[in-house]
């Protein structure tokens, strides 16, 4: 059996104020070629399909229109989604009836039953060869936000049998992830008959893994709530994991972060980006290959540097007038300073004057102060909500905030983005 793991598409994405429509059309583009070429078996995409809990039309198209296209190319590939921090789970789920009859399962939310275990029937997808065979189950669990998994109805659903937890909690936050894993395992354990393979699918941050350095939004409290690689036994033969944009195995080949398949910051322009082929036989994982996901739109970086430098590179840089507007890349300067000059903007647009490159970002660094630290020109979307939070603290009471005071106020955000899902499906119902 052979399944593509993807995750991390961001439909939608606002890079900068500029939309990337063309980009994603191009990669689901090049994606659906992919899976038609190596005959797969099952697409899963391991959460943040959109960008945004209330993503804009286009961006919907963007996912149903592929939809749509693989299932008319492949009739009997199995698409599973999970929503990832970003996603509305109810907006995820919304149109699921239909997407069944185009073999596409959506998973948005986790449900629990009245005597307070989870309903794993729902989370557990069967994927099936050409001959419409079940060959493995997928673990479908999509991102689990805290009031899904805390309190006091689920306390004394942890009956896993001899699955290991993955360690002492921090919080009650990571003892309920950790707690759905089980129990969602054990059920899988169950249902699966002799040969058939089982495939765990996440959206979560374990222990370990390595973060991009500015475009990954902590999924609830910064770090805290990652989780331990031990929560997948042995017989779980592969884990597809989405949510850190580097694509990465933890620990074992077999756990892997498949990574976004574009650049979703000038921070991520270094590394390459990739989907991954996943060969199945039986019960057993037999291979695993990274695809190379190409560019649609080049990035390029300049700097840190001097001005003077900055602008010999800006000037060296190669372009292609003939690409059409959308395809420009995209630039970002970082510029070292001795002092300010008002007219540096000017300067280096000047030196981008009739190239076929798209000036996205300028940053101004200036020299350090006295302790050490550089004043270099930031904005709101440079530093974020919780840098911001940090700063205003810091600015009222004379004094970093703690770690306790952070955690409070990554809960509270994570309600907010909470309460926008819950919003965004309230109208949606309305007739």
């Amino acid at each position: 059996m052979k399944l593509i793991h993807t995750a991390d598409w961001h439909l939608g994405q606002s890079f900068h104020g500029q939309e990337r429509h063309a980009e994603h059309r191009a990669f689901l583009a090049w994606l659906l070629d992919n899976l038609l070429e190596r005959q797969a078996d099952a697409l899963l995409v391991a959460g943040d399909l959109f960008d945004v809990v209330n993503p804009s039309l286009r961006a919907q198209e963007l996912l149903y229109d592929f939809i749509v296209a693989a299932h008319e190319r492949l009739p009997s590939l199995d698409i599973v989604l999970i929503a990832g921090n970003h996603d509305s789970g109810n907006r995820i789920e919304l149109p699921a009836p239909l997407m069944r009859r185009l073999r596409t399962h959506a998973l948005g939310r986790v449900n629990w039953l009245d005597d307070g275990t989870l309903d794993t029937e729902r989370l557990l997808v069967p994927l099936t060869d050409a001959e419409g065979e079940t060959r493995a189950w997928c673990l479908a669990l999509p991102f689990l936000r805290p009031a899904e998994v805390t309190g006091s109805a689920l306390g004394s659903c942890d009956d896993a049998g001899d699955i290991p937890p993955s360690d002492t909690p921090r919080n009650g936050y990571v003892a309920g992830i950790s707690r759905v894993h089980r129990q969602l395992i054990k059920a899988a354990r169950e249902r699966r008959e002799p040969g058939q393979a089982l495939v765990a699918m996440s959206h979560a941050h374990l222990h370990g893994a390595s973060v991009s350095e500015a475009s990954e939004r902590p999924i609830v409290i910064g770090g805290e709530e990652s989780i331990s690689a031990a929560l997948f036994p042995p017989e779980i033969a592969y884990v597809a994991l989405g949510h850190l944009h580097r694509a990465q195995q933890v620990g074992e080949s077999r756990i892997r972060y498949s990574g976004s398949p574009l650049p979703l910051d000038f921070s991520e322009v270094a590394y390459p980006h990739q989907v991954v082929e996943v060969i199945l036989e039986g019960e057993a994982l037999v291979d695993t290959t990274a695809i190379p996901v190409p560019r649609p739109v080049a990035m390029h970086r300049i700097g840190p540097a001097p001005l003077d430098e900055a602008l010999a590179a800006l000037e060296a840089l190669q372009d292609d007038p003939a690409l059409p507007r959308e395809r420009w890349p995209w630039l970002e300067v970082r510029v070292e300073l001795d002092a300010p000059i008002p007219d540096l903007r000017a300067r280096v647009e000047a030196a981008l004057k009739d190239k076929a490159l798209r000036l996205l970002r300028l940053e101004r660094r200036l020299p350090k102060g006295e302790d050490g630290a550089s004043p270099a020109r930031v904005d709101l979307e440079t530093l974020g909500p919780r840098r911001l939070f940090e700063l205003t603290w810091a600015s009222r009471w004379g004094e970093p905030p703690g770690d306790e005071v952070l955690a409070d106020f990554d809960t509270l955000r994570q309600e907010v983005l909470d309460a926008d899902d819950s919003d965004a499906s309230a109208r949606d119902a309305r007739p």
